[in-house]
């Protein structure tokens, strides 16, 4: 027992060890005890404060266990300065560590409780919620690692001058990712569209699934999912169909020339009694409109009292139904493309079908 082990008795090395031992498995049963004492806790009494409570205790990281065991342990040693300083520091930083993932955790605790009832009340306040998460994780894992390393004996007033340049050089380095950056606040914040939102893009359509910091996700009418950049998506111009309160639909038709004038002018009525049985359907207009190439044209203008186009789609073939079956009754006739040919000349036409006399004819 009189060898000597860094200025240490193999005595001293052996309580040493002993109390750094017996230190883990106390600090190790006490974690156990307290995770089954609070899990008991929240299975008789849920909340939000317990689950958060138990969620920093299963927190705990082993490693910083053992090494407040070591720290313990050491308590009984005449160690090295600089040996004991090492230790030292090696148990701070974890701590700092240990508290990164706490506040980490506790973070994302936060996130994800609000959330939940954001999404139902307003989809784009949790597209903000998480872009403020993400900017308070940021800024907090900043805050540990300065104190880190000022603990370490670094200068953090020239660090962070240093890095006030260096951020310069940086932000115009990365100014297409921090530009997607301000145009997601900018999305949470104006609310051109939320989550939910039937939107279409320079001729790309899609339902709003995810808003987040760099890019938009939607899921369009055919099943994939289209990526736009948020700063790209602000530069078009959107046409939102969710916040769409009532379609204005406008459709025309043609009728032969040759209809009589009074058939012409039973159209509109007709027209206008179709459209105003229909529910979620209000009537504006029916006009005789012009006189196109082979048809006499007619307008429609009504509006459908939703923004489902289903709804639309739905109104739109009773109304093509009922104006086919309007028609039909009063022997009015859907104009189609046709053209008539006048012949003119000094000599006869002779046209014969085959196996027939020819006849004459002129005009």
């Amino acid at each position: 027992m009189d060898t000597m082990i860094w200025g240490n008795s193999v005595g001293a090395w052996i309580v040493a060890l002993a109390v750094g031992v017996v230190s883990f498995f106390i600090f190790y049963y006490l974690k156990k005890i307290a995770d089954k004492y609070i899990s008991f806790l929240f299975s008789r009494r849920p909340s939000t404060a317990i689950s958060l409570v138990l969620d920093l205790v299963r927190q705990i990281n082993v490693y910083f266990l053992i090494l407040l065991a070591i720290l313990a342990g050491s308590s009984f040693l005449s160690l090295p300065l600089r040996l004991s300083r090492a230790i030292s520091m090696l148990v701070v930083l974890f701590l700092l560590l240990q508290v990164g993932l706490w506040g980490n955790k506790a973070i994302n605790f936060w996130l994800t409780s609000n959330i939940k009832r954001k999404v139902e009340k307003d989809p784009s306040g949790a597209t903000m919620l998480s872009a403020l998460g993400f900017m308070g994780r940021l800024l907090f894992w900043g805050i540990i690692i300065l104190i880190a390393l000022q603990n370490m004996g670094i200068e953090v007033s020239a660090l962070v001058a240093g890095l006030g340049i260096g951020g310069i050089a940086v932000a115009l380095a990365a100014q297409n990712i921090l530009g997607d950056l301000f145009a997601s606040w900018s999305i949470v914040l104006d609310k051109p569209f939320l989550v939910g939102d039937f939107i279409v893009i320079d001729g790309y359509s899609g339902t709003v699934e995810h808003i987040g910091l760099k890019t938009t996700r939607l899921r369009s009418l055919t099943g994939e999912q289209l990526i736009f950049s948020n700063s790209d998506l602000l530069k078009c111009r959107i046409r939102n169909y969710k916040r769409m309160q009532e379609r204005r639909v406008v459709f025309s038709f043609g009728v032969l020339y040759e209809t009589p004038l009074e058939k012409l002018k039973e159209i509109p009525d007709i027209v206008k009694n179709i459209v105003t049985s229909i529910e979620n359907a209000r009537f504006d207009r029916a006009h005789f409109a012009s006189y196109g190439n082979f048809s006499l044209n007619f307008e429609v203008v009504y509006y459908v009292l939703s923004s489902d186009y289903t709804v639309y789609m739905d109104i739109q073939q009773r109304i093509n139904l009922a104006l086919f079956e309007e028609f039909k009754k009063r022997d009015i006739v859907f104009a189609y493309p046709t053209q008539t040919i006048y012949v003119s000349g000094a000599e006869p036409i002779s046209v014969s079908l085959k196996g027939q006399p020819a006849s004459e004819g002129s005009e």
